[in-house]
């Protein structure tokens, strides 16, 4: 047979006649070419599917990740806007505590000025939920920027009223403004007739009248700076509260502290006695306000 041509031959098991197949070269070649042209072809059907399958789970995945984002901008829109209102409620709040704090400390005194508190623009972003997430996303971005700033102010403006309210209460314990001893005045602060002789004399506190004895208490909170005895006092204690205030306890019969010591309103500093310049039993209680004695009663509660 010709080199052009090839010949298949089957032989079967039983007695029968072989059969023979003669196939040209070129139609061997353009089926074995075929079979290649095919299963090449069926291989990139399947890889084709295979990534349009892969495609189409990933674009269903990006959607759902679209719509969570969606919904996760939507619900940061709404607290940022939520914190917007408790800035608000925050500034209302530091200008009532000022409002409260201008009242108690009295028109005289000084009280820091209410700042804080973002531009006239509110920042009302429930209205544009619903919009597109491109200017959703800017405006959150421009809200909590903004939001930063009055936080950062608010932060500033509390620090300052709780500077001033720390003041006033440091003020407040260091003012004595509790009686020092139970019992009945016997002469008042100012021009008095003289106990001991003729004509008058100022006189630079209050006599307080009481049993021989009796706990005398540190009309506010301070410094003991001075526990001694002299001839007109008679056995002393000064208290330096600070704020240029000081309280004088005179006549004692004995000590209860030293000097150097601080102690809190309240507390026990000596006992009622009759030393020095007195006629009985009797604790004069004086209050020097930059050293110039003032009425005592003006801080009695």
């Amino acid at each position: 047979m010709s080199d052009n041509f090839f010949t298949l031959m089957i032989i079967p098991r039983r007695k029968s006649p072989v059969t023979q197949i003669s196939l040209s070269s070129n139609l061997v070649r353009g089926l074995f070419i075929g079979s290649i042209l095919a299963v090449l072809l069926t291989l990139y059907v399947i890889y084709d599917y295979a990534s349009i399958q892969r495609d189409r789970a990933e674009l269903a995945r990006l959607r759902q990740k679209t719509v969570q984002q969606s919904q996760e901008i939507t619900e940061l829109a709404a607290k940022v806007d939520a914190f917007a209102d408790r800035m608000e409620e925050f500034r209302q709040f530091d200008k009532k505590i000022r409002i409260l704090a201008a009242n108690s400390v009295g028109r005289d005194r000084k009280i820091p000025l209410g700042i804080g508190g973002s531009n006239n623009e509110r920042i009302r972003l429930q209205e544009l939920i619903g919009s597109e997430d491109t200017r959703l996303v800017s405006e959150i971005h421009q809200g909590i920027g903004r939001l930063n700033g009055d936080a950062n102010e608010q932060e500033r403006s509390f620090g300052e009223l709780l500077k001033f309210l720390q003041e006033q209460k440091s003020l407040l314990a260091a003012t004595p403004s509790i009686w020092p001893v139970r019992g009945w005045v016997t002469s008042e602060f100012g021009i008095r007739d003289n106990p001991f002789g003729s004509g008058t004399e100022f006189h630079k506190g209050i006599d307080i009248a009481t049993r021989l004895g009796r706990e005398i208490q540190a009309s506010a909170d301070g410094l003991v700076i001075d526990v001694a005895h002299r001839s007109d006092d008679g056995n002393i204690v000064k208290i330096d509260h600070g704020y240029g205030v000081i309280s004088s306890y005179a006549h004692l019969s004995k000590f209860a502290v030293k000097q150097g010591m601080r102690v809190k309103r309240g507390d026990v500093i000596g006992f009622v006695g009759d030393t020095g310049r007195s006629t009985g039993a009797h604790l004069h209680y004086a209050v020097y306000v930059n050293h110039v004695p003032v009425n005592p009663r003006k801080y009695l509660k």
